[in-house]
């Protein structure tokens, strides 16, 4: 056996008789097993659920308040996670202990408010004790618990069973299968109800303005140069005329953005234009109409687009300005590569720089 295979472990005297995996092999296999059983657990559970799920997330979608999640132990700490994922797809949703609710926490659950209460058993004691109260003074109270037969199931306007299922913890004790399949059912009920609510993406970016996420749901509009920070020019008159009239106007950008009589986009000029002419001497070009040496019809977006989305044109196109339009085709603005380079966290820019301006 190899020093690579044999692992150490820590081990207590009181364990000392237990049989112990001494390979990676064996400890591989332990810990795909377990993972195993839970996944197995939620498939189960998927399968079984059926109208009193449906029942909560319409229940979820209609509520005018906000969604109270309530349990006690690992059930809580699920809770607190789900409260979470209501919270950021459009559920307003708040976590009441049931420790604290007996001692003046249940002044916060309001007659418009739905409460999701959350025991494998349903016979918590901190739980059940406040049920009573929580459906009379809320807009409903669902249960989501392993069957139908318990005290919490009993006092429930709407029940979940989620069934039973063996814990994944080698000595079955640990809450383990039941709190994933409790997270999955829970996900699954706050999923339906966003999507009954009709919870759009940009609805999600209002909610995640920060990090990757945030980046990923902006729009152009909240990244793009505005007109003022833009290099514009007619499309009639020569690449020395275009040159002089846009370095006036804002900041310098990597392109100009050439426009007709009407405004409307019809061609851009870009820096590697401009030298690739003067890296072959070709002064003359430089009184030539623009027009001759743009791109006609360039690449473009539209106001409104996921920055995601125009970045993957940037990267498949591999060019590095994206004229924004708006519906009649003329420039609100430009998305620049060095804008998004300096945005971007270093997990972004391999995928969005893999490509040369």
């Amino acid at each position: 056996m190899s020093a690579a295979e044999k692992l150490p472990i820590a081990t207590s005297s009181a364990a000392a008789h237990v049989s112990l995996p001494e390979t990676l092999i064996e400890r591989l296999r332990i810990l795909r097993e377990i993972v195993s059983i839970e996944g197995h657990a939620i498939l189960s559970a998927a399968n079984t659920l059926g109208a009193d799920a449906v029942e909560a997330a319409e229940m979820t979608a209609r509520c005018e308040g906000s969604v109270m999640v309530t349990g006690v132990g690992k059930a809580g700490l699920v809770g607190k996670k789900l409260v979470a994922t209501l919270a950021s797809t459009g559920t307003p949703a708040h976590f009441l202990h049931p420790a604290e609710a007996v001692h003046g926490d249940l002044g916060r659950v309001r007659s418009h408010d739905l409460v999701w209460a959350i025991s494998n058993s349903g016979r918590s004691e901190e739980v059940v004790r406040i049920a009573p109260h929580l459906r009379e003074h809320s807009a409903g109270l669902i249960a989501i618990t392993a069957t139908n037969d318990n005290p919490l199931a009993a006092a429930a306007t709407c029940t979940v069973a989620i069934g039973k299922h063996n814990e994944a913890c080698p000595n079955g004790l640990a809450p383990t299968s039941s709190t994933a399949v409790m997270m999955a059912v829970g996900d699954g009920i706050a999923m339906l109800a966003s999507r009954l609510r009709s919870f759009t993406p940009q609805d999600f970016a209002k909610f995640h303005p920060g990090g990757a996420l945030g980046r990923k749901l902006a729009t152009v509009d909240q990244i793009m140069r505005g007109l003022d920070a833009c290099r514009i020019a007619t499309s009639d008159i020569t690449v020395r005329e275009a040159m002089v009239r846009a370095s006036k106007n804002g900041r310098r950008t990597g392109a100009v953005m050439l426009v007709n009589e009407s405004k409307q986009l019809v061609g851009i000029f870009t820096d590697s234009d401009l030298a690739r002419i003067l890296e072959t001497r070709n002064d003359i070009a430089l009184d030539e109409s623009i027009a001759n040496r743009m791109t006609a019809n360039p690449t473009t977006a539209t106001s409104g687009m996921l920055l995601q989305d125009a970045l993957a044109i940037m990267s498949r196109r591999r060019i590095s300005e994206l004229p924004v339009l708006d519906l009649q085709r003329r420039p609100i603005g430009l998305i620049d590569i060095t804008d998004i380079a300096g945005m971007l966290g270093p997990q972004d820019e391999p995928a969005i720089l893999s490509f040369k301006p």
